[in-house]
């Protein structure tokens, strides 16, 4: 049975599938469970310019020229960012950003590269939809919430909980599924997604597993349980020796992405879904850090503040986002609860969290 039934096929854009804007190609990468280095944030912001932070924790590169491609193709391929030419566009992981830096907590980064590599290993996943969302949680409930379609989350250091999700998300309170050891997790995770493109041949087009009813049951959380609209997200500041900074409207700039890489010393650096940077043992950077214009505390009216790209990059918008964000930012008092900024009806970005929202209007 079939919940919903897609016109088309998924339109993700990826490296080797750019999405065309008004100003120019957008290629996402793929940054499984957001787990990256300082070096190649800076690097994406010497090719492009502005560095685009996602939901998933991903990034993009805007304003690509088409002539330009070739090259930036070989370039993050030399950086590592296209491991698998296949399945670039289905390596959508995301993990608990604090993961290996909170105390008492498991340590899911080896994990995350193994779950990677087992996705890329399968060929039957280079025809997962896009939009198909692995989770790796390490028991703070912060990825939990999100609208992922399997999902593992630590119990302790070696077990963890299977579970499929649904479309808002799931709390600690829902979660259900089957208790596995944590080394089994990413064979186990891809077997149910292969199961799924399996399922995919004898339906209609259908992106997200809770959009086919009948699919694997036995993992389904309950459906009529609390929505969820945020998880337990990491503050802003100083957490357990990092800097969790924010980046305002999502955009890294070449010098935010210098401070970020002198602040990890070109050491490691997570994208989280919430649009932040987690850089571990730099919380004595935080100072440098905020200089350069990126959000260090929670009371900044920028951590409340989020946009689509508006005009004039996008041919659908009919305000420029940004600047109207900058009037947000500056009205005194600040918002006091999170708001979006929306181009046109479409509402892209919108966070899966309580919001206002100002949509432009043709």
């Amino acid at each position: 049975m079939i919940a919903n039934v897609r016109p088309a096929a998924d339109r993700c854009p990826g490296l080797l599938r750019p999405h065309r804007a008004e100003d120019g190609l957008v290629v996402r990468l793929r940054i499984p469970g957001g787990q990256t280095r300082s070096t190649t944030l800076l690097a994406l912001t010497q090719l492009a310019g502005t560095l685009q932070l996602t939901s998933r924790g991903n990034l993009q590169l805007r304003g690509i020229d088409e002539l330009d491609l070739p090259a930036l193709t070989d370039r993050l391929g030399e950086l590592g960012l296209l491991p698998s030419a296949s399945h670039e566009l289905v390596r959508n992981i995301v993990a608990s950003p604090l993961t290996g830096v909170t105390p008492g907590r498991p340590d899911l980064r080896s994990l995350i590269v193994a779950l990677d590599q087992a996705i890329c290993a399968e060929p039957e996943l280079a025809n997962l939809p896009g939009r198909f969302l692995f989770a790796v949680d390490d028991g703070s409930a912060d990825v939990w919430s999100l609208a992922f379609d399997v999902g593992y989350r630590a119990i302790d250091a070696d077990h963890g909980l299977l579970s499929l999700g649904r479309a808002s998300g799931l709390s600690p309170a829902e979660a259900s599924g089957r208790v596995i050891r944590s080394t089994a997790a990413p064979a186990e995770m891809v077997a149910i997604a292969t199961e799924f493109v399996r399922a995919l041949r004898i339906s209609r087009p259908v992106w997200r597993v809770w959009e086919l009813v009948d699919f694997r049951r036995d993992l389904r959380p309950p459906q009529n349980g609390r929505e969820t609209s945020a998880g337990l997200t990491p503050p802003l500041g100083a957490v357990s020796g990092a800097a969790s900074v924010g980046v305002p409207l999502s955009f890294l700039t070449s010098a935010q992405a210098a401070a970020v890489d002198d602040a990890a010393g070109g050491g490691p650096v997570v994208v989280t879904p919430w649009r932040t940077l987690i850089i571990p043992a730099a919380a004595p950077k935080l100072d440098a850090l905020r200089t350069t214009g990126l959000i260090t505390e929670s009371h900044s009216p920028w951590s409340k503040i989020t946009a689509c790209v508006g005009a004039p990059c996008c041919a659908k918008s009919v305000i420029d986002t940004r600047t109207l964000a900058e009037e947000i930012a500056q009205r005194r008092p600040g918002p006091s609860r999170l708001v979006h900024v929306s181009g046109c009806e479409r509402r892209c970005g919108a966070p899966v969290a309580d919001h206002d929202e100002f949509v432009g209007a043709r």
